[in-house]
């Protein structure tokens, strides 16, 4: 999630359905089926009726998944660096985002995990909205990432990103929750830490990357000067996914087979959550 100056970065689900084959009519064959109506023709054909699409776990529900940055971020400094209100400071508009040593952006990296994650919730029924549309344009603003969520009235909203500390030895994932702020946010901190707590869990399964061992406890980092969690009036969390700058962390990231696990992990998460 640190930024980097901008000089350094220049359906699955399957519908099952019942059809009842069309009968002879219990003629014999040779012989002329009696006057019948097409009922007493073929009992089966209709009594048997189309059976409704098969339940999908997160049907009716919506979610917002905020990809953190945008890759041509650092192309437009005075445009991200603008300051807006996120009622406990003013901030930047955005940041660039870290990236790992060789190169890959952490915009990158929260784009693909997305559109991972959204294929995956999608085929559980979920309707999902994402922040951004793609990696080559700038922002939107923090306070504009969470109105999106506050208009979808969203279920759960989670923004996906990783953390750029330089101390190598710093790894591990973590979570930020938000905290009451006599703000719009009051009222979904407690909804905020189930969801929280739901995506650490399934992460840490899901991934088997730890805890940060420089962050938060228990990888959970409760803070009051997020902008994208101040202005949210849905639960929500942001989730630093690793270390971009542990070499170990950001081998993993840079692996698509992983980022999808990445991907699965934190779609899991979401459910567990929102089926409590």
């Amino acid at each position: 999630m640190r930024a980097l100056p901008a000089s350094v970065l220049a359906v699955c689900g399957l519908i099952a359905s019942a059809c009842g084959g069309t009968g002879s009519g219990g003629a014999a064959a040779g012989q002329a089926a009696p006057a019948t109506t097409a009922a007493q023709a073929s009992p089966s054909s209709a009594t048997a009726k189309q059976a409704p699409p098969e339940a999908k776990p997160l049907d009716g529900k919506v979610i917002v998944i905020d990809p953190g940055h945008n890759g041509a971020n650092y192309r437009h400094p005075a445009e991200i660096n603008r300051k807006v209100n996120v009622l406990t400071k003013w901030k930047e508009c955005d940041t660039t985002g870290t990236a790992t040593n060789s190169g890959y952006s952490e915009a990158a990296f929260t784009w693909d995990v997305s559109k991972r994650m959204t294929k995956i919730l999608e085929s559980r029924g979920a309707t999902v909205k994402l922040t951004r549309t793609s990696n080559n344009g700038v922002g939107p603003c923090i306070t504009e990432r969470a109105a999106i969520g506050n208009k979808a009235k969203a279920d759960a909203a989670i923004s996906v990103h990783a953390d750029g500390s330089d101390n190598v030895n710093h790894r591990g994932f973590h979570v930020i929750l938000p905290k009451k702020i006599n703000g719009p946010v009051d009222k979904v901190v407690g909804a905020s830490s189930k969801l929280g707590i739901a995506v650490r869990d399934a992460y840490r399964k899901g991934t088997g990357i730890p805890y940060s061992n420089y962050i938060g406890k228990n990888a959970l980092d409760y803070r009051s000067d997020i902008g994208g969690l101040n202005l949210s009036t849905v639960p929500k969390v942001l989730f630093e996914s690793g270390n971009m700058r542990n070499p170990g962390e950001a081998a993993k990231f840079q692996d698509p087979k992983f980022r999808q696990k990445i991907a699965l992990a934190l779609a899991n998460g979401l459910q567990h959550y929102l089926e409590a």
